[in-house]
């Protein structure tokens, strides 16, 4: 760590010992600042540009990332460019190892807006719903868009529901497409992490990434254009677990592998152990079966010849034999790994971005693409050992897979123009994305052998079509006066689609779904007794009674002004009101404002009110999964709200969240220099946030018949889960924080360098009590309607320092990027609660420690460094890294213990209660590394090679 700051501090000195040197020599310098790019978010009145704007805009030039950049994925791009966006993909986490949740400001994925082109951006179709960052939220797919037909970004830090609408609450992003022509260019890129984590840390390469990007435009009618971008990538998966050390094989399993050498298969005698007529015909085969276990002992050996009954056999056969039973098989432990890292991913996109004449005036716009992924992410390796393991199909586990198809669809058109001097812009947007899952190398436990090992789950779907009539004019007679107004008509969709039966469906011995009535006798078990759990394993189907199709629409009415009351004061306000037709009208406003103290200082403040209408996802997602939980598994039902479950526990509908925001800072410019420099500090306060409550187990117990508490047992059962979880207004936060941007270029003689210094800090927190359900609080549940896991992932997941220093460097033809980003700690969600009260609150009594606190993971620095050649003005090679000297996050602890304490004894010494809980956050040496945060990821290295061509 020492060393990496050594780095950071050097870079720094270079940054500076520039700017001393450009005050010298100023004359050559060619290029464009970003402060003279003009910004088109944010303000409706298209001649501000960045620094002069009341509020912070970010322009981000990705068209010149593309050919120095180690990253080529949008999400990443952002992470590395500007310190106030997060994102990082995540590792066995179902349908979120597919899509990144990308968050602004430390706000949520679903309180940033994205817009393309200054349209509104759908979402996804994807809810977050297992231990991820973004936890229950619904983001924009950012990777859907190919960088490669972005010319920039702008990224509005400020809150802008008054201008844009929902879900703005953070701030926008808005995708600017290249519009270039007569020009084809092409970059190929190809990489792999070389790394002492690499193949399981055994070293080596692995994750190989291979990209092509096509990018052309042509000339179309008088003074339009159209450009095209098309996109391919293969991404191999990576592994950074470590051999595991779980217990894998039991003497059933060792039994069971001698008889199928023999062409007995045991487990496809019984349905349930416990009900099968062929208990006769098992016994024998096991006793006949163990004398090929050489490694028995003799009274190991001796009892199993003994047991003449299945119960006493059971007993029998219960002990571990995984070493001996690894080497009879000539297996290691590292054959038993999951699959932790980045997942598998093929890729094809098609953008265009086009503009024409319609007539003298007025110009018709269309915009769009078509994105496909198809990725493969891996679960919970199914050991052996396990009642959810098919050994008839699977003698040695199995590592089931998820495998993903999302598309993607967007396409805008319009047409702009002016009557009068008055300039409008009418327009309709599309998108829609779909997500559909097929569960590969897996089995549903319930079924009998043989047995299905691919499964068709279901899928996602998720529509938005937005149209939009802006205008804006100038006044002569108020100078300076912009004022632009306009209306919105949204109409949004959202899908489930249900699985084939078997991927769902929890059947009994005769091959019949279960149900309430179901008797114990039927349902199938494995052979020490315990029940199978039905559905494809690592992620059951959407039942039937999960398919639905929700719709709902709003319309929204705005005004946004801005007026230079002197040529050194600026102030601008805006107001919209809009309607949603399932909860209502909200109202909002935004007033900021500008002031030049010199012609090259300004100050600038905003205040806002804001709104989130929850999602169609959020609101009528519903669905049973299998997540692991301190590496024990637990079949989760996700509840809608207006379900018979949350009915009985007294969870109301969803409502929006509202927000205020303030904000304030001021810019500085010194030309002679060459130099920028922005400050600003914000505060935003949310009420009523949507989260994903913890999960409440299904109640137990013996209930009369027509209880509230029996209606919620079937609720549980009907959904097959054996714990539930639900969407909640369920918290106010409030996230303050101060960023800055200092940005310099300067060019002596043949040797041009830019930098740049971006930082952030920032801290959410909840302010005042939980709003739970009267049933949950009275039931002392309020703590799991909002947990301490849930309180991390709102509050500390994501760095709450983060900075960058950029340098690239210019001398003939050679270009180099040096970049150093410091991403700052992070906090586990995963801990031990001792009391299982929700609370995880570490005491001190004595000195002691008696309530174990969530891990931390400390800072880290890293480096990226590239160099690229110009061969010709058409021709560049560039060579590099991501993640340079090979930084990993801290590794998890071991196995965590906790104990709670009551008090002292006469002594001094601690008394304590119960028994010692613990969790092992490596599950067993498999996430070395966490799996619910992560700063940076957990790959290491990344060298790449890319060839930029242009025609």
């Amino acid at each position: 760590m020492k060393k990496n700051y050594q780095k950071i501090i050097s870079i720094g000195v270079l940054f500076f010992i520039s700017a001393g040197l450009h005050a010298q020599n100023t004359d050559s310098l060619k290029i464009k600042t970003v402060e003279e790019v003009r910004i088109t978010v944010g303000s409706r009145n298209k001649n501000r540009v960045a620094t002069d704007t009341p509020v912070p805009v970010d322009a981000i030039n990705i068209s010149s990332q593309s050919v120095l950049s180690p990253q080529t994925d949008l999400t990443q791009i952002l992470n590395y460019a500007a310190p106030s966006f997060t994102s990082n993909s995540t590792t066995v986490a179902d349908g979120t190892d597919h899509i990144d949740p990308a968050q602004l400001r430390g706000l949520g994925p679903d309180q940033v807006l994205v817009l393309l082109n200054g349209k509104r951006r759908h979402t996804s179709s994807l809810v977050n719903i297992n231990g991820s960052p973004g936890r229950g939220s619904v983001g924009t797919d950012l990777n859907a868009i190919p960088a490669f037909a972005i010319e920039r970004l702008e990224v509005l830090r400020d809150g802008a529901s008054a201008q844009y609408g929902s879900d703005a609450i953070a701030g926008v992003i808005n995708v600017i497409m290249k519009r270039n022509t007569k020009n084809l260019t092409a970059a190929i890129t190809a990489g792999a992490f070389n790394s002492s984590g690499s193949n399981d840390h055994s070293g080596g390469w692995d994750g190989g990434k291979y990209q092509l990007d096509l990018n052309y435009g042509t000339n179309l009618g008088n003074n339009g254009f159209i450009n095209f971008t098309g996109s391919l990538l293969n991404r191999d998966d990576t592994g950074r677990a470590r051999a595991t050390t779980s217990n894998i094989f039991n003497a059933y399993n060792a039994i069971e592998q001698r008889a199928l050498n023999d062409g007995v298969n045991i487990s496809s005698l019984f349905g349930n152990i416990n009900n099968t007529p062929n208990s006769t015909q098992i016994l024998d085969y096991i006793k006949q079966y163990s004398q090929g276990v050489s490694y028995f002992t003799t009274q190991q050996f001796n009892q199993i010849q003994n047991a003449n009954t299945i119960s006493a056999m059971q007993t029998a056969l219960n002990f571990d034999v995984t070493n001996n039973e690894l080497a009879y098989r000539g297996l290691t432990r590292d054959d038993f790994n999951m699959r932790v890292g980045q997942s598998k991913l093929t890729s094809g996109q098609l953008f265009v971005n086009s503009e024409f004449e319609i007539s003298s005036g007025v110009r018709g716009y269309a915009f769009g693409g078509y994105s496909y992924r198809n990725g493969n992410a891996a679960g919970f390796y199914r050991f052996p050992n396990q009642n959810r393991t098919s050994t008839s199909i699977y003698p040695n586990g199995f590592l089931p897979e998820i495998s993903s198809n999302v598309i993607d669809v967007s396409f805008a058109a319009g047409f702009k123009g002016k009557l009068g001097k008055v300039s409008y812009d009418i327009s309709n947007t599309f998108g829609r994305n779909t997500f559909d899952y097929t569960i590969e190398n897996t089995a549903n436990a319930s079924l009998p052998y043989p047995s299905k090992t691919s499964f068709d789950a279901g899928g996602l779907g998720f529509s938005q079509n937005t149209i939009n009539a802006d205008f804006d004019t100038k006044f002569d007679w108020l100078k300076g006066f912009n004022l632009a107004f306009g209306g919105e008509a949204r109409f949004e969709n959202f899908k489930i689609n249900s699985g084939e039966e078997a991927s769902w469906a929890l059947y009994d011995i005769n091959g019949n779904v279960q149900n309430s009535s179901t008797p114990t006798s039927l349902k199938p078990t494995d052979f020490y007794g315990n029940a199978r759990p039905g559905g494809s394993q690592v992620f059951p189907g959407f039942r039937p009674e999960n398919a639905l199709s929700k719709g709902r629409n709003s319309v929204a009415l705005y005004v946004d002004t801005e007026l230079d009351i002197t040529d050194k004061w600026l102030v601008s306000g805006a107001l919209r009101y809009e309607n949603y037709s399932d909860f209502g009208s909200t109202f909002n406003y935004k007033l900021a404002t500008r002031y030049k103290i010199t012609d090259n200082i300004n100050f600038r403040a905003a205040h806002s009110t804001g709104f989130r209408a929850p999602s169609l996802q959020q609101m009528y997602f519903n669905s049973t999964s299998t997540q692991f939980v301190g590496g024990v598994p637990f079949e989760v039902g996700t509840f809608s709200n207006d379900s018979k479950a949350a009915q009985i526990l007294g969870i109301p509908q969803l409502k929006q969240e509202e927000s205020k925001s303030y904000s304030a800072g001021f810019t500085a410019k010194f030309p002679a220099a060459k130099l920028s420099i922005t400050l600003d500090g914000y505060y935003v306060r949310v009420n009523d946030r949507v989260v994903l409550t913890d999960q409440f187990s299904r109640p137990t117990g013996t209930y009369a018949d027509g209880t509230p508490l029996r209606n919620l047992q079937l609720a549980f059962d009907e959904a097959n889960a054996t714990a539930a979880t639900f969407f909640a207004n369920a918290i106010d936060t409030q996230t303050k924080g101060v960023e800055g941007v200092v940005s310099h270029k300067t060019h002596i003689g043949k040797v041009a360098l830019n930098s740049d210094l971006a930082v952030t800090v920032s801290k959410t927190n909840r302010v005042g009590d939980i709003h739970g359900s009267d049933v949950l609080v009275n039931a002392g549940q309020v703590n799991r309607y909002y947990s301490e896991a849930s309180r991390v992932y709102v509050e500390e997941a994501i760095p709450r320092f983060k900075a960058s220093l950029n340098n690239s460097v210019e001398i003939n033809k050679l270009s180099f990027l040096v970049r150093n980003v410091f991403f700052g700690k992070v906090t586990d969600p995963n801990t031990v609660d001792v009391n299982g009260d929700g609370i995880v609150q570490a005491q001190v009594i004595n000195g002691q420690a008696v309530e174990t606190e969530h891990p931390v993971w400390g800072g880290k620095v890293i480096t990226d460094l590239s160099v690229g050649y110009n061969f010709s003005i058409s021709f560049k090679l560039t060579i590099g890294a991501n993640n340079l000297f090979d930084i990993y996050p801290d590794q998890n602890f071991g196995p965590v213990t906790a104990k709670r304490a009551t008090g002292v004894d006469g002594n001094g010494n601690v008394v304590y209660s119960g028994t010692p809980s613990t969790i092992d956050l490596s599950n067993a040496n498999q996430f070395v590394y966490s799996r619910n945060v992560s700063q940076f990821g957990m790959n290491g290295r990344f060298l790449f090679a890319r060839i930029n061509v242009s025609f």
